[in-house]
């Protein structure tokens, strides 16, 4: 049966079909909904973990009890992962285990633009990449088998607009593995350095039977074209740039394995081509390969190193007609980001900003408390660096930063990396306030369980974090909870815990205001009478304030009547109910 389907879902669909068992993940753009999907087949046991490090450990235990497995993350989480990762390339594995990882080219989402095919390489482990939905299915089955095959975990690259865009996929039936018994083998799993010295050699020869299948695999194609004036080595999306702007006027290699990488193929289809293009995103890692096999090649002096590629852009440099786009009358005016309204963050962050404090970041929805008017951050780094960066630069200032540096981060990020940083503090004694924004959900990624919110990623009970206990029984004795609507309870508790001469917690609680459990109050209006356009209610950056003639409007179709608004006026203009 075909089916349009997007490309996570395709690869969700290529877990069931190929027998996986468990798949344990932590959500990121754009790799989410894989596992989300994958949830809907009852044959998966599907779970969020705290982090992607536990994520590809517990992937990698199914794999060893003899279940095929399966683990996703986003680009950057494969940092968080990477520990293991490099291990288990020694290791190899029992039953077959799929890691994915999802790019963002252009950071629609992220905060770089990594280019994951580099773990691959330097983890010695084989990489495969779709380029459609069709393949996204498949390439999630065959990485099975070669998992198995060849003894290794096999990475699966997705990136945004494979992961997001979808196309026609072939649906088949599941295909049940059979499971691999456990045997107790300390010589390969075992990875003190007696053991992982006999085993480097084996990763290397498996590189080679690796390099030796991928010259004839399926994955890996060349497709004729009219004019051997120019040859096109590609893959993933921009093959079907490439497609969409050359047809079938040139010859092309179109590669699904990515590492290792083909050397004899790459050389035959090089020496019928004229001329040898690389097109692909991100860096030159395809050129770079060719570049040392002594191939004359053009790649990143035609395309650019930064953000995603077109089809005009290739049309352009091949010097072929521009590919015809719909265009609009006028430009649109810009919408940058901002937080709904509503949102549980908007007070707290109005109070540090009042305050005057430093303000380290962290990774969240709430990120946009760096953008105006609220302007309530200073640094965004990785997650779980705000409580580590406070702690080190309070440190380093000692009484110049105390009172007035606080760290900032998300309930799901705390328990993702923030934990240690907070261990840190606590045993490494700076006067540090670490504030906790617990909006009882993973909002930035959709809307995802964690391990405080007492519910599994189906929406099953679950085991609950109690972060108050949690915190106190790392050290902190002073632990505070608020509520960020109420802006001036907020106020005196940043104020008193900021004159504490030591650590300190506080925990500013109320659930995301777009879960579908938390009931708004009645929306609030402007009394015109009353309003003296002085714009304090603009202050917050809310969304469902305007201003217009002189006077503040409350959109009722957005205000939640969170009521923040309402104690920044002095002279009583916001009312409950409409106006």
């Amino acid at each position: 049966m075909k089916q349009l389907i997007l490309g996570n879902a395709a690869v969700a669909r290529g877990l069931y079909e190929a027998g996986c068992c468990i798949a344990s993940s932590y959500p990121g753009t754009p790799s989410t909904e894989i596992t989300e999907e994958a949830a809907k087949f009852p044959e998966i046991y599907c779970e969020w973990a705290p982090n992607e490090k536990v994520a590809m450990e517990t992937a990698f235990g199914a794999s060893l009890a003899g279940n095929r497995a399966f683990c996703g993350m986003k680009h950057v989480g494969l940092n968080v992962a990477a520990d293991p990762l490099f291990t288990m390339s020694y290791t190899g594995v029992n039953a077959g285990l799929v890691i994915a990882v999802a790019d963002d080219p252009a950071m629609h989402s992220s905060q770089n633009e990594q280019d994951s095919r580099h773990y691959a390489r330097a983890a010695k482990l084989p990489m495969l990449e779709p380029s459609d939905s069709a393949e996204a299915l498949a390439f999630t089955k065959l990485a099975y088998e070669l998992s198995e095959r060849f003894d290794t975990p096999v990475l699966l690259k997705m990136c945004t607009r494979v992961a997001h865009s979808q196309s026609v996929a072939e649906l088949s039936p599941r295909q049940e593995a059979p499971v691999r018994p456990y045997a107790k083998t300390p010589q390969k799993y075992v990875m003190a350095p007696a053991n992982a010295v006999r085993r480097h050699p084996v990763v290397e020869q498996r590189l080679l039977d690796l390099s030796a299948w991928a010259e004839t695999a399926d994955v890996n194609r060349v497709e004729a074209g009219s004019d051997k004036s120019l040859g096109i080595l590609t893959s993933s999306t921009s093959y079907q740039y490439v497609k969409e702007a050359c047809g079938d006027r040139f010859p092309i290699l179109k590669l699904g394995m990515v590492w290792p990488l083909p050397e004899k193929l790459i050389r035959d289809f090089a020496a019928q081509a004229e001329r040898l293009i690389i097109v692909e995103e991100g860096d030159p890692f395809l050129e770079q390969y060719c570049r040392g096999l002594g191939l004359a090649v053009q790649g990143k002096e035609l395309f650019p190193l930064c953000g995603e590629l077109s089809q005009n852009q290739i049309g352009e440099k091949l010097g072929l007609p521009r590919h015809v786009g719909s265009a609009l009358a006028e430009e649109l005016p810009a919408r940058p980001p901002v937080m709904c309204a509503g949102c549980p963050h908007r007070g707290l962050f109005y109070t540090l900003s009042q305050l005057k404090c430093t303000v380290l970041g962290d990774i969240g929805c709430y990120t946009l408390g760096a953008m105006p008017p609220l302007s309530a951050m200073d640094m965004t780094l990785c997650m779980g660096a705000s409580i580590s960066g406070l702690h080190g630069f309070n440190k380093a200032l000692g009484q110049e930063s105390q009172g007035r540096t606080v760290a900032v981060i998300g309930d799901s990020t705390f328990v993702h990396s923030g934990m240690t940083g907070l261990a840190n503090v606590a045993y490494n004694q700076s006067n540090s306030t670490v504030i906790i924004l617990d909006n009882s959900i993973t909002g930035m990624t959709g809307h995802q369980q964690n391990p405080t919110t007492g519910l599994s990623l189906r929406g099953d009970p679950a085991g609950k974090i109690d972060l108050e206990a949690l915190c106190k029984a790392m050290g902190i004795a002073r632990v505070r909870v608020v509520d960020p609507y109420d802006l001036s309870a907020c106020r005196s508790v940043i104020e008193e815990e900021l004159a504490a001469a030591e650590p300190s917690v506080i925990i500013s609680r109320r659930p995301c205001v777009l879960l579908k459990y938390v009931k708004h109050q009645a929306p609030l209006s402007v009394e015109k009478d009353q309003c003296r356009g002085c714009k304090a209610c603009m202050k917050i950056g809310c969304p469902a304030i305007s201003f217009r003639e002189g006077k503040a409007v409350v959109d009722a179709t957005q205000c939640t009547g969170c009521g923040v608004c309402g104690q920044l006026c002095k002279f009583g203009a916001m009312k409950e109910g409409e106006a």
